[in-house]
Protein backbone atom coordinates (compact mmCIF):
# COMPACT_ATOMS: atom_id res chain seq x y z
CA UNK A 1 0.00 0.00 0.00
CA UNK A 2 1.62 3.07 -1.07
CA UNK A 3 1.99 5.63 1.79
CA UNK A 4 0.00 8.64 2.80
CA UNK A 5 1.65 11.97 2.94
CA UNK A 6 -1.33 13.11 4.36
CA UNK A 7 -0.78 11.23 7.88
CA UNK A 8 1.14 12.90 10.17
CA UNK A 9 3.57 9.57 10.57
CA UNK A 10 3.84 8.98 6.86
CA UNK A 11 4.86 12.87 6.43
CA UNK A 12 7.21 12.28 8.58
CA UNK A 13 8.59 9.11 7.47
CA UNK A 14 8.42 10.28 3.78
CA UNK A 15 10.69 13.28 4.77
CA UNK A 16 13.09 11.44 6.67
CA UNK A 17 13.56 8.65 3.41
CA UNK A 18 15.23 12.07 1.40
CA UNK A 19 18.24 12.07 3.81
CA UNK A 20 19.03 9.15 2.72
CA UNK A 21 22.07 8.82 -0.10
CA UNK A 22 23.78 5.80 -2.26
CA UNK A 23 26.52 4.11 -0.57
CA UNK A 24 24.90 5.31 2.85
CA UNK A 25 26.15 3.20 6.46
CA UNK A 26 23.28 3.68 8.22
CA UNK A 27 21.67 3.32 11.76
CA UNK A 28 17.66 3.37 11.95
CA UNK A 29 16.27 3.39 15.84
CA UNK A 30 13.64 1.98 17.58
CA UNK A 31 9.86 2.58 16.11
CA UNK A 32 9.10 5.01 13.46
CA UNK A 33 12.32 5.23 12.23
CA UNK A 34 11.99 1.93 11.06
CA UNK A 35 9.38 2.57 8.70
CA UNK A 36 12.46 4.98 7.00
CA UNK A 37 13.29 1.73 5.20
CA UNK A 38 10.26 1.37 3.21
CA UNK A 39 10.35 4.77 0.88
CA UNK A 40 14.26 4.18 -0.22
CA UNK A 41 14.50 7.07 -3.11
CA UNK A 42 14.88 5.59 -6.74
CA UNK A 43 18.55 4.53 -7.50
CA UNK A 44 19.31 4.40 -3.50
CA UNK A 45 20.99 1.62 -2.14
CA UNK A 46 22.29 1.86 1.89
CA UNK A 47 23.74 -1.04 3.90
CA UNK A 48 21.24 -1.04 7.26
CA UNK A 49 23.41 -1.65 10.46
CA UNK A 50 21.86 -2.69 13.78
CA UNK A 51 23.53 -2.73 17.66
CA UNK A 52 23.29 -6.47 18.29
CA UNK A 53 25.42 -7.31 15.41
CA UNK A 54 23.81 -7.48 12.08
CA UNK A 55 25.10 -5.23 9.26
CA UNK A 56 22.81 -5.57 6.01
CA UNK A 57 19.21 -5.83 6.95
CA UNK A 58 16.77 -6.48 4.68
CA UNK A 59 12.91 -5.84 4.50
CA UNK A 60 10.69 -7.14 7.06
CA UNK A 61 9.78 -10.77 6.90
CA UNK A 62 6.50 -11.52 5.26
CA UNK A 63 3.47 -13.37 7.93
CA UNK A 64 4.46 -16.63 8.31
CA UNK A 65 8.15 -17.05 7.21
CA UNK A 66 9.49 -14.52 10.69
CA UNK A 67 13.05 -16.36 11.65
CA UNK A 68 12.75 -15.70 15.80
CA UNK A 69 16.59 -15.94 15.44
CA UNK A 70 17.18 -12.95 13.51
CA UNK A 71 15.71 -9.40 15.27
CA UNK A 72 17.27 -6.08 15.44
CA UNK A 73 17.93 -4.20 18.57
CA UNK A 74 14.34 -3.44 18.76
CA UNK A 75 13.41 -7.14 18.59
CA UNK A 76 11.57 -7.08 15.56
CA UNK A 77 11.72 -10.05 13.52
CA UNK A 78 13.27 -9.27 10.24
CA UNK A 79 15.51 -10.31 6.93
CA UNK A 80 19.22 -10.22 6.25
CA UNK A 81 19.90 -9.24 3.08
CA UNK A 82 22.62 -10.81 0.35
CA UNK A 83 25.86 -10.25 1.77
CA UNK A 84 24.91 -9.39 5.09
CA UNK A 85 27.38 -9.75 7.88
CA UNK A 86 26.85 -10.81 11.43
CA UNK A 87 29.18 -10.19 14.67
CA UNK A 88 29.08 -9.41 18.04
CA UNK A 89 27.53 -6.39 19.63
CA UNK A 90 31.03 -5.47 21.33
CA UNK A 91 32.21 -5.18 17.37
CA UNK A 92 28.88 -3.50 16.55
CA UNK A 93 29.63 -0.80 18.80
CA UNK A 94 33.55 -0.81 17.68
CA UNK A 95 31.69 0.42 14.39
CA UNK A 96 29.29 3.21 16.32
CA UNK A 97 32.31 4.87 18.16
CA UNK A 98 34.56 4.59 14.98
CA UNK A 99 32.61 6.94 13.44
CA UNK A 100 31.19 4.72 10.92
CA UNK A 101 27.85 4.92 10.50
CA UNK A 102 27.35 8.01 8.02
CA UNK A 103 23.65 8.90 9.72
CA UNK A 104 21.32 7.56 12.39
CA UNK A 105 17.65 8.55 12.02
CA UNK A 106 16.04 8.29 15.54
CA UNK A 107 12.86 9.00 17.64
CA UNK A 108 12.50 11.97 20.57
CA UNK A 109 10.57 12.90 23.64
CA UNK A 110 11.78 16.12 23.69
CA UNK A 111 14.64 18.23 21.69
CA UNK A 112 15.62 21.51 22.71
CA UNK A 113 16.37 25.01 20.77
CA UNK A 114 20.28 24.14 20.95
CA UNK A 115 19.95 20.56 19.76
CA UNK A 116 19.86 18.47 23.06
CA UNK A 117 18.03 15.39 22.88
CA UNK A 118 15.80 13.36 25.13
CA UNK A 119 14.43 10.24 24.21
CA UNK A 120 15.65 7.19 26.27
CA UNK A 121 13.77 7.31 29.38
CA UNK A 122 10.77 9.05 31.14
CA UNK A 123 11.49 9.23 35.22
CA UNK A 124 9.15 6.88 37.23
CA UNK A 125 8.32 4.46 34.31
CA UNK A 126 9.92 0.97 33.61
CA UNK A 127 12.98 1.37 31.08
CA UNK A 128 15.61 -1.41 30.12
CA UNK A 129 18.09 1.58 29.40
CA UNK A 130 19.36 3.41 26.86
CA UNK A 131 20.43 1.07 23.97
CA UNK A 132 23.01 2.40 21.81
CA UNK A 133 21.07 6.17 21.78
CA UNK A 134 24.19 7.92 23.20
CA UNK A 135 26.99 6.15 21.95
CA UNK A 136 24.98 6.74 17.94
CA UNK A 137 24.51 10.86 18.75
CA UNK A 138 27.67 11.24 20.25
CA UNK A 139 29.35 9.30 17.20
CA UNK A 140 27.44 9.16 14.01
CA UNK A 141 28.62 11.37 10.96
CA UNK A 142 24.99 13.01 10.99
CA UNK A 143 22.20 12.69 13.50
CA UNK A 144 18.43 13.06 12.42
CA UNK A 145 15.46 13.05 15.12
CA UNK A 146 12.04 12.33 14.15
CA UNK A 147 9.15 13.11 16.10
CA UNK A 148 5.61 14.49 16.31
CA UNK A 149 5.52 17.86 16.67
CA UNK A 150 3.45 17.88 20.08
CA UNK A 151 2.84 15.34 22.61
CA UNK A 152 -0.94 13.49 22.96
CA UNK A 153 -1.73 15.76 25.11
CA UNK A 154 -1.06 18.97 22.70
CA UNK A 155 2.03 20.38 24.37
CA UNK A 156 4.71 20.97 22.66
CA UNK A 157 7.94 18.81 22.11
CA UNK A 158 10.58 21.34 20.98
CA UNK A 159 11.85 23.11 24.02
CA UNK A 160 14.18 25.69 24.93
CA UNK A 161 15.33 23.01 27.45
CA UNK A 162 14.37 19.31 27.75
CA UNK A 163 13.21 18.15 31.09
CA UNK A 164 13.77 14.97 30.25
CA UNK A 165 16.75 13.17 31.07
CA UNK A 166 19.28 13.74 27.62
CA UNK A 167 20.67 11.22 25.79
CA UNK A 168 23.27 13.68 24.01
CA UNK A 169 24.01 17.87 24.57
CA UNK A 170 23.79 19.73 20.92
CA UNK A 171 23.98 16.42 19.53
CA UNK A 172 21.40 17.13 16.75
CA UNK A 173 21.72 17.67 13.53
CA UNK A 174 17.93 17.73 12.11
CA UNK A 175 15.02 17.65 13.11
CA UNK A 176 11.66 16.56 11.25
CA UNK A 177 8.11 16.53 12.71
CA UNK A 178 4.83 16.08 10.31
CA UNK A 179 5.12 20.55 10.28
CA UNK A 180 8.67 21.61 9.76
CA UNK A 181 11.98 20.68 9.13
CA UNK A 182 14.88 22.16 11.55
CA UNK A 183 18.57 22.26 11.07
CA UNK A 184 20.69 23.03 14.64
CA UNK A 185 24.04 25.35 14.22
CA UNK A 186 25.84 27.02 16.67
CA UNK A 187 23.34 26.34 19.42
CA UNK A 188 20.84 27.49 17.50
CA UNK A 189 17.41 26.07 15.79
CA UNK A 190 16.92 27.42 12.05
CA UNK A 191 13.61 26.60 10.25
CA UNK A 192 14.57 25.27 6.93
CA UNK A 193 11.31 23.61 5.48
CA UNK A 194 7.34 23.67 6.52
CA UNK A 195 5.74 20.81 5.63
CA UNK A 196 2.09 20.99 6.13
CA UNK A 197 -0.38 24.44 5.41
CA UNK A 198 0.65 25.90 8.95
CA UNK A 199 1.56 29.78 8.69
CA UNK A 200 5.05 30.63 10.48
CA UNK A 201 3.05 32.35 13.44
CA UNK A 202 0.83 28.98 14.06
CA UNK A 203 4.22 26.97 13.92
CA UNK A 204 5.67 29.50 16.94
CA UNK A 205 2.22 28.92 18.89
CA UNK A 206 3.69 24.96 18.83
CA UNK A 207 6.96 25.49 19.35
CA UNK A 208 8.05 26.60 22.84
CA UNK A 209 11.65 26.55 21.23
CA UNK A 210 12.89 29.61 19.68
CA UNK A 211 13.81 29.45 15.97
CA UNK A 212 14.79 31.42 13.08
CA UNK A 213 13.60 31.28 9.43
CA UNK A 214 16.43 30.24 7.22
Amino acid sequence: MPADPSSPRERIVLRAAQELRDGMYVNLGIGMPTLVANHLPEGVNIELESENGLLGIGPFPFEGEEDADLINAGKQTITASKGASYFSSSESFEMIRGGHIDLTIMGGMEVSQEGDLANWMIPGKMVKGPGGGMDLVASAKKVVIIMTHCNKSGEPKILEKCNLPLTGVRCVNRLITEHAVFDFENGEMILREVLSDMSIEELKKITAGKFREN
